[in-house]
């Protein structure tokens, strides 16, 4: 089978291609054929190794897992022994741990979901992990319809789920991006936008009970004065440098949160087959539609991260398998 593989860290140009043997199936896991599969921040990071803190679990010297990927939707095409979840011939969608690039991958069972009628595999391989993420955020900050949501990296994959899915909820969402993304961000349900470019959100007088940091892009002390006095700052993501990342600004949260007047909370978003259901029947009934900004076939995919990173694209990226 065909498959995008790297057997060092590094720029998409160490990607390849090429064939490779097809993967076992495991008692409790489905063989998927491969239809679609989106790339999200993750594949970038285990790319290129970075941070570096990430290769403890990645591959201190080379990665471990050689081929890259991990939302994906197709079609069963085998069961385990003791897989009992679905059939062969169904059409599912949802998270692995890498190795999604490819025509064929194994998947646990529990780790998948059933594509409704109506929902296209390029749309639903949108949902596993930045879907999901955005669900989990404004979950974690207990998001209702009288709240107003801030949403800080509102153009990213996750960033316009997010924004949609609050709006759907009935929140008043403010949604931080550059003035490019204006736009979706209001055909999403942005009731207000804030360009990043022009504007510094925490000099505002706004203040929202729930805000959703996925930019990391302004001190915690800054944006903890965003919020109400009852307010939920949710954070998922920081900037950091190309060892620790994220990491210090991550604990800082965890620090602090014990000892905050107003809540600080750490999102770690996990696999869920409930979540990635629901969020299927959004998209089933339109009121979920994934922004998608570029579809390319898999064998492109070293050209979909270099647009990626040259050109922050807008929502999703898809990556089609021919049949």
């Amino acid at each position: 089978m065909k498959a995008v593989t790297y057997s060092r860290y590094g720029s998409p140009d160490v990607l390849r291609y090429t064939d490779v043997p097809e993967p076992e199936v495991g008692p409790d896991e489905v063989l998927v054929r491969v239809r679609a599969a989106s790339l999200n921040f993750g594949d970038r990071a285990a790319l290129r190794g970075e941070p570096r803190l990430i290769r403890v679990a990645f591959g201190l010297r080379r990665p471990k897992a050689t081929i890259l990927g991990r939302a994906v939707a197709g079609v069963v095409e085998a069961v385990g022994s003791g897989a009992t979840r679905f059939a062969v011939g169904d059409r599912v969608f949802g998270e692995v741990d890498q190795h999604g690039f490819a025509e064929l991958v194994a998947a646990p069972q529990g780790r998948l979901a059933r594509v409704p009628d109506g929902v296209g595999f390029e749309q639903a391989a949108t949902l596993p992990v930045a879907g999901v993420t955005a669900l989990q955020a404004l979950r974690l900050g207990g998001v209702r319809a009288d709240h107003a949501v801030l949403v800080n990296g509102a153009s990213g994959g996750v960033g316009t789920f997010a924004v949609r899915l609050a709006a759907l909820l009935g929140a008043e969402v403010t949604a931080v991006c550059g003035a490019r993304n204006a736009e979706q961000a209001r055909s999403l349900g942005a009731a207000h936008v804030v360009d990043r470019h022009r504007e510094d959100v925490t000099a505002g007088a706004g203040r929202y009970d729930v805000v959703v940091d996925l930019a990391g892009d302004h001190p915690l002390s800054a944006m903890r004065e965003l919020l109400t006095p009852t307010g939920v700052y949710v954070s998922s993501t920081g900037n950091g440098g190309r060892v620790l990342g994220p990491l210090p600004r991550l604990l800082g949260v965890v620090a602090l949160s014990p000892f905050a007047g107003r809540r600080l909370r750490l999102l770690t978003a996990r696999p869920d087959a409930d979540d990635l259901a629901h969020l299927a029947g959004l998209v089933a009934t339109g009121e979920l539609v994934p922004a998608v900004e570029w579809t390319l076939p898999l064998a492109e995919t070293a050209e979909a991260i270099r647009r990626v990173e040259a050109e922050r694209a807008r929502g999703k990226v898809v990556l089609v398998v021919p049949a």
